[in-house]
């Protein structure tokens, strides 16, 4: 007690532990904004692996009682390309005794730890030293049941990931014996596997296996938009199972005092264009794709005639000047904002689920351009369960590495923001159903924000909140 007999308030410490990636990163760390809405004297410490990492989070607004911490466990700063394998081995090996050591040293002691699903590392931490964990899982949760089911298949014999191949035998009879798979589904894992990495999805494969171990799941995902999914979940896991997406930073852009910053003359140049005029072209955190196809796109979206709003990343200098007059091109920009801005009609994406879920949000409809792991599924599901896109049909790769030609891409792209067409007005509304459901489901009783909550109350074992 105090010098005036009152009991100083309870200070929940949390330790948040993302994946070093960009787009784990942003999820935990809207999750964390979240929790802090809703409890009490909360105190996060928020763990970063890298400097560029801790440059990027220092640069974002962060609450009061928000501490970043620097472990340094000797892996690369980010992986460059496609090739995860031997980051995915830093992240699994090296950062455990790092995180460790910081528990010892951080006051008052850590009292819950969130940590995201693929690292699986922290729940033994948490068992020893008798430390409650939930686990953020940041893809869908139909993702997560296709690879669930993609461990069936492996203990069947039917899918190897070292031959990058699906092996089916007597067609149905032996996909009945998985419960739920699909033809569609199955040629969704092919190309996940063709598509990816094998050490990198080996390694999200074995934290599946592993799920058996998890205390709490949190799927960054919204109920509405994958029911039947979720329900598979919770019937297949002791464990409890939350949809808490989507993980964004909307309570940002929901704030009528956040001021539009000096930095931010795009959000001036987009506030110049007529409403639903402009395509918002990103690929996400990474350049993956080739020069030439880079090319390709300036190429068709300089002769479409459609205003766009790219953003490049380290390509944006090069990619100025071949662009034209129609459109703007960036090394970055504050994208949920971005696809908020009336302006905006339509978003090429690469598919990643912080990207479909912020257009979901935002009411934006998507041309998709998966490159790997959960984007090809979540392309699909875009384009035909929530037909709210269309996809950007690829050809195989060729030895210049141009996956979709320039005229394909110019004669897409002009159907698609011809507001004047049927079939385009028919997934603009598709896209509006879908953001009114999301905005439903974290509304006050809505299901996210009512799962948020049962999952603090369960979390922090009945704290007032």
């Amino acid at each position: 007690m105090d010098s005036i007999g009152v009991e100083p308030p309870t200070v929940h410490h949390v330790v948040a532990i993302p994946f070093p990636c960009q787009g784990h990163t942003n999820a935990m760390m809207s999750l964390c904004k979240l929790l802090y809405s809703r409890i009490n004297n909360l105190l996060i410490t928020f763990v970063v692996t890298t400097e560029e990492w801790r440059r990027c989070i220092v640069s974002v607004p962060t609450p009061a009682n928000f501490r970043l911490e620097l472990i340094t466990p000797n892996i690369v700063e980010r992986p460059k390309g496609l090739d995860y394998g031997d980051f995915n081995e830093a992240v699994m090996t090296n950062m455990e005794a790092p995180f460790e050591q910081l528990l010892d040293r951080l006051e008052p002691p850590v009292a819950r730890i969130l940590a995201d699903f693929e690292l699986q590392w922290p729940i033994d931490v948490g068992c020893r030293r008798k430390i409650p964990v939930a686990s953020l899982w940041t893809m869908s949760a139909s993702f997560f049941l296709e690879l669930h089911r993609a461990l069936a298949l492996i203990e069947n014999g039917h899918l190897s990931l070292h031959f990058s191949a699906i092996y089916i035998g007597d067609g149905e009879e032996q996909m009945d014996t998985i419960p739920g798979i699909t033809s569609t589904q199955l040629e969704d894992l092919q190309t996940v596997i063709l598509e990816t990495d094998a050490q990198g999805l080996e390694t999200i494969l074995q934290g599946i296996s592993k799920a058996y171990k998890t205390q709490y799941l949190l799927v960054n995902s919204v109920y509405e938009l994958e029911p039947r999914a979720f329900d598979t979940l919770k019937a297949i896991f002791a464990f409890p199972v939350y949809s808490i997406g989507p993980a964004t930073r909307y309570l940002e852009i929901e704030d009528s005092s956040s001021k539009i910053r000096p930095g931010d003359y795009h959000l001036k140049w987009l506030d110049s264009q007529p409403k639903d005029s402009v395509l918002y072209f990103s690929l996400g955190s990474f350049i993956v794709v080739s020069d030439a196809q880079m090319d390709a796109f300036a190429a068709a979206l300089r002769s479409s005639g459609v205003r766009f709003f790219w953003v490049a990343r380290a390509a944006s200098s090069r990619l100025k000047e071949s662009c034209g007059d129609m459109g703007l091109v960036v090394q970055w920009c504050d994208q949920l904002r971005v696809l908020c801005h009336p302006s905006v009609g339509g978003f090429l994406s690469h598919c990643g689920w912080n990207s479909t879920q912020e257009a979901v949000y935002a009411g934006v409809p998507m041309l998709t351009f998966p490159q790997f792991l959960d984007q090809i599924p979540n392309s699909r599901q875009i384009v035909e369960d929530w037909k709210t896109g269309w996809s950007v049909n690829r050809a195989e790769a060729r030895s210049d590495q141009i996956l979709v030609p320039k005229e394909a891409i110019a004669e897409l792209v002009e159907r698609f923001m011809d507001l004047e067409s049927r079939e385009g007005n028919e997934i603009r509304e598709r896209a509006r159903e879908l953001k009114n459901l999301c905005r439903q489901a974290i509304a006050k009783s809505g299901s996210s924000y009512a799962n948020l909550d049962a999952f603090i109350c369960t979390f922090f074992d009945g704290h007032d909140h």
